[in-house]
């Protein structure tokens, strides 16, 4: 592994193809620089490399995925050892992988087979990096960041950019990856470059999502499970990128009442799902069949009741799955609320705000009451 680059892709025969352009994992090498106070010069004086090869990473010229991965890792360390974050230097290292799914798409090669959208379960760090230069939506980890400022020459991209013709072409690629795919054999190919798919904000999206819908014929209880949630999903989000508020409640709702409630099968997948997608697992799966495992909980729960309590946001379209969610966890896992965490006094804190407004539907209002008697148990 030391001496393989990371540059490219590569065909069968294991030709490579062209060197990828570093959209992501550039502009995030810049953001490390800032926070560390350094110039061009000096990080690449601190790295030992030339200023014009650290001018040509944060530009793409010469793309990070350019580099043998052994030489990443050394400069990496070396930006750990100066006091880079850790969250940003993970950032950088999902942004590498962004890199390489973004340069295959514009590449728009070849055969669904050799996509690397299939090749395993992608995980909420990941994708919040990938769509980032596609919606302008910053990733989690840099959204706290103060960097100082500095002097600028001239005007300074404020996130990773891609062109217009990049984005479409993006957005053409996963659409043909999602048609082309096999539904059967190629199911995590599909469902993942249909998830993408939502993100365009273009006119036609939602009927052409529609269409895919209406065009597979979903075998086996997960499958449709899956192709269930993705739709509501991306109502959810359909919405609240054109109207900055709920997106589509109610096609989440019918999810929740028809797919979930009273579902015992349904509601293990729903924390499973969740707790991979937001890292409660370290291992990348490389099928959906994980989803569907029965039997007790194989991880913590921790990380997911952060992140659920965070998005308890009453005007946000997955509001109700976060709720039900929550709820869910907490049934599962009681013990949660008994660490004394700073999510248990976040969520006690906002409680009487979300049951005093008017935008819950029944049941979650109904959750939220459980939720608050959980919450006094704990207490006791």
């Amino acid at each position: 592994m030391g001496t393989t680059s990371t540059s490219a892709l590569t065909t069968g025969q294991g030709n490579p193809r062209r060197v990828r352009a570093g959209w992501v994992s550039g502009y995030v090498l810049r953001v490390i620089r800032e926070q560390l106070g350094h110039t061009q010069e000096t990080l690449a004086e601190a790295l030992a490399v030339s200023a014009d090869t650290v001018a040509g990473w944060a530009t793409g010229r010469r793309p990070l995925t350019a580099l043998a991965v052994g030489q990443m890792l050394v400069h990496r360390h070396r930006l750990l050892r100066m006091g880079a974050r850790p969250a940003l230097l993970h950032t950088l290292e999902r942004g590498l992988e962004a890199d390489v799914l973004l340069a295959h798409a514009l590449e728009d090669g070849g055969d669904p087979a050799d996509s690397p959208l299939g090749a395993w379960v992608m995980q909420r760090d990941l994708v919040e990096v990938l769509v980032w230069p596609l919606t302008g939506v910053t990733p989690e980890p840099m959204r706290a960041l103060q960097i100082p400022a500095r002097p600028r020459r001239g005007p300074v991209a404020c996130r990773p950019e891609l062109t217009w013709e990049e984005r479409r072409r993006f957005f053409g690629h996963v659409r043909r990856m999602a048609e082309e795919a096999d539904t059967d054999r190629q199911f995590l190919l599909r469902r993942q470059a249909l998830y993408l798919a939502g993100y365009d904000a273009s006119p036609d999206t939602s009927d052409w999502i529609t269409q895919q819908r209406k065009a597979e014929r979903p075998s086996g209880w997960l499958t449709r499970w899956l192709t269930s949630r993705f739709v509501a999903a991306v109502a959810a989000r359909q919405g609240d990128r054109a109207t900055g508020r709920q997106g589509d409640r109610e096609r989440m709702r019918h999810f929740i009442a028809t797919t979930l409630d009273d579902d015992e099968a349904g509601e293990m997948a729903n924390l499973n799902y969740w707790a991979y997608w937001i890292g409660e697992s370290a291992n990348p799966e490389l099928s959906d069949d994980f989803i569907a495992t029965p039997g007790p909980l194989t991880w913590n729960g921790d990380r997911l009741l952060h992140h659920l309590v965070r998005g308890i946001v009453p005007h946000h379209g997955f509001f109700d799955l976060n709720v039900h969610t929550l709820w869910a966890l907490l049934a599962a896992r009681p013990g949660l609320l008994r660490t004394g965490s700073d999510a248990g006094h976040a969520l006690r804190a906002q409680l009487p705000v979300l049951l005093d407004g008017t935008t819950a539907s029944t049941r979650a209002r109904r959750e939220l009451e459980g939720i608050r008697y959980a919450i006094r148990l704990a207490e006791v």
